[in-house]
Order: structure tokens, then C-alpha cells, then sequence
């Protein structure tokens, strides 16, 4: 069974920072692509960062130079370190593992950023 279960989620002030986790199993995790996305309301799911299989890292314009994703490939999990936080970074994150037309979600964290 595939699952993937993020954490961190939590209230900061605006300027702050909250580091993301997503452990994952029941996938070989080191073939995947690992993405973050958001949710806001009444927004389409926003693709927020992307780091390959061979550790090639992609960012939406909007987090470019705050956000950070690593990987560990031990642990099976997908990191997301979010600096300089913003109120429009408010909404629910999810991780992704998209591999050979293999696609699966987590079930989502909030992170809300207050002004």
C-alpha cells in the first residue's frame, strides 16, 4: 500500500519559516519525481517545487529564493524548508511522487501565515 504522509504543518507569522516533511513508503522512492504543491481557496492546485530522481530542483516564481527541497533517499522522504514566509503562502500542501505514470498525493498539511 502507497502512502504518503506529510507534517509541519502550523500558524507563523509572516517572515518566518516551517520546514515540511513528507515520509513516504510502498513506492521505491529514489526512481520518483517528488513535488510540492498548494491549495488556496477558490485557486487551482499550485505547483510550488519539483526535485527529480536525480536531484534536479524546479521552483514556482513565487518562492523562488525562500523555499528549498531537498530529498533523502535513506528516509524516504521529501523535504520542503519555507523561509521568508508571506500570507499568500497560507493554504494546505500536499506532496506528490510521480513516476512511470505512477501519480500519488498525500492527504495534505495547513500552513497558515499570518500578517
Amino acid at each position: 500500500q502507497v502512502q504518503l504522509v506529510e507534517s509541519g504543518a502550523g500558524l507563523v507569522q509572516a517572515g518566518g519559516s516551517l520546514r515540511l516533511s513528507c515520509v513516504t513508503s510502498g513506492i521505491s522512492f529514489s526512481f520518483y519525481t517528488m513535488k510540492w504543491y498548494r491549495q488556496t481557496p477558490g485557486k487551482q492546485r499550485e505547483l510550488v517545487a519539483t526535485i527529480s530522481a536525480g536531484g534536479y530542483r524546479n521552483y514556482a516564481d513565487s518562492v523562488k529564493g525562500r523555499f528549498a527541497i531537498s530529498r533523502d533517499n535513506a528516509k524516504s522522504t521529501v523535504y520542503l524548508q519555507m523561509n521568508s514566509l508571506k500570507s499568500e503562502d497560507t493554504g494546505v500542501y500536499f506532496c506528490n511522487a510521480d513516476f512511470d505514470h505512477r501519480d500519488y498525493w498525500g492527504q495534505g498539511t495547513q500552513v497558515t501565515v499570518s500578517s
